[in-house]
Formats: C-alpha cells, structure tokens, sequence
C-alpha cells in the first residue's frame, strides 16, 4: 500500500469511528441512524448524476452488501443499546478484522504479504485486547457482547461484498452512491412502523447533517481504497476505527481510559508502518 491508500483508509477509520459515536451520543440511535442514511442518499445523488451507475455485474453485490448492512445496523443498535460505545464498538470490529483476511484470500485471491500480515496481526491483536477489557467489565451485559459479535459477522461480510463489487464497478463513485441509496432505502423499510421517510429526519438535522457527510466521505474514501489496494491490509486499517473510538469514548464520552486500552492504542499505531511497507 502506498502512503496516498494508509492515509485515505486511517482518515476512513477516523470518520467512521466518529459519526458511530455521534449516533449513540444522540437521544434517539435508532432514528438519528436512519436520519444519517436518509440525508446520505440525498447528498450522493449529485455525485451519482456526475458518475453513472456502475456496471451490471456489480449489482449482485449491491444487494448483497445492502442486505448485509441492514443487518449490520440492527444488530449494532442492539447492542448500543445494551453496552457502551467504547466497548461494543471496538468488538465489532476486532470480530470483523479477524475474518476479513482469511475471507479476503479465499474469495478475493491471494493471502497479504509477510510485513502485511504481521501488520494485520498486530492490530487484529490489538483489537483482541479492546474485545477482551470490554467482555471482562462486569457492566457489560453478554447481550450486548453477543449483538456486538452479530454486528461484527456482518461488518466482515459487508466489507467482502463491497471489495468485490467495487471492482465489478468500473468507479468507486458509482457503487458507493448506489449503495448509500440502497442502505438507505433498506433502513427506511426496517423503519416502515416509526412512518414516513422524511418523518425520520424530523428533530434530528443537528446530528444527521455532519453525520451523514461524515458517513459518505469515509465510504468513497475506504471504497477508492479497495478498488486497487490489497483488500485484508486495507481492511486492518480501516477496523482501526475501533481505536479511534477508544479514544472518542474516553475524551467525548467520559468513558474510562484502561491500561489495556492503552496498550491497544500503542499496538495499532505500531502496525501501521509494517502495512504501509507490506
């Protein structure tokens, strides 16, 4: 990877972590959620007008990846729900790095480079180290840990979709803007009780607004990533997300700031030069 791809998936990462934490700051999750996507298909229509719509063999994986993100949000709802953001969050995502590498070389070809996947194990263990400090505090109910494993399964199986359907494309552009509208159109139908879609946005412009922009800027930033780098490294970067939301908990949430959270933090800033060489 060059330094161009490390730097468009850690500012990804920064951006992902940070409008999740918006969301489960927010009142309302669930609805400042479906606000983010509602006002995300709308922003990337202009994009989308400008780029085309991607190729045919690329809608497949549209759908699949659409199916697997409303999934995705269910099960990381849940569990925001249950447990804090520090801890559900960075689950999640150590669950997702785990599988993508393995999932990225049986269905994507190839297995990553010696120095890449040294880089990939020390922040797979890094995150290993979030999972466990948030599974051994005793305020977080397994409810919560095993919807945050769920939300994990599915971030592995999303990331692997839209991989493969950039690719299929033609343009980044083009399939991350199809799939915004998708996701969007999916979550207003798991909304379908709460009403109408413009009714969801109502009491949330504060929070979905910067959110939604933050949301599509880390997608097509991760997006352009996978469509020429090596997938699993790429991936490994982007899921240090969870580490940046350690430290958004801790400074914005006022969530606690263990040893073992700082050990993880140190890890994953270690092994971001053995995946920019691998």
């Amino acid at each position: 990877m060059d330094l161009t791809d490390v730097a468009a998936a850690l500012s990804s990462a920064v951006l992902h972590a940070g409008w999740n934490a918006a969301v489960k700051a927010s009142r309302d999750p669930t609805r400042a959620m479906t606000a983010q996507m509602l006002l995300s298909a709308v922003f990337v229509v202009p994009v989308l007008l400008w780029s085309g719509l991607p190729a045919a063999e690329a809608w497949p994986w549209i759908a699949a990846s659409t199916l697997m993100n409303v999934l995705t949000v269910s099960a990381l709802l849940r569990a925001y729900e249950l447990g804090g953001f520090g801890t559900v969050y960075p689950v999640g995502r150590a669950i997702a790095v785990l599988l993508v590498v393995p999932l990225a070389a049986i269905f994507a070809g190839g297995w990553p480079g010696s120095m890449a996947l040294a880089g990939i194990a020390i922040i797979a263990l890094s995150l290993a180290a979030l999972a466990w400090d948030a599974a051994r505090d005793r305020g977080l109910p397994m409810a919560a840990l095993s919807w945050a494993l769920l939300a994990g399964l599915g971030t592995a199986a999303y990331i692997l979709c839209d991989a493969r359907g950039v690719r299929a494309a033609g343009s980044p552009w083009a399939y991350g803007c199809v799939v915004s509208i998708t996701n969007a159109a999916a979550m207003c139908w798991r909304q379908r009780r709460g009403g109408a879609p413009w009714t969801q946005v109502k009491g949330q412009w504060g929070v979905a607004v910067p959110v939604a922009v933050a949301s599509v800027a880390s997608y097509l930033l991760i997006l352009w990533v996978w469509g020429h780098a090596p997938i699993a490294p790429a991936a490994a970067l982007r899921d240090t997300s969870a580490v940046f939301a350690v430290l958004i908990a801790v400074l914005w949430l006022k969530e606690s700031f263990t040893r073992m959270r700082i050990l993880a933090v140190l890890l994953a800033a270690a092994a971001v030069p053995l995946l920019r060489l691998g």
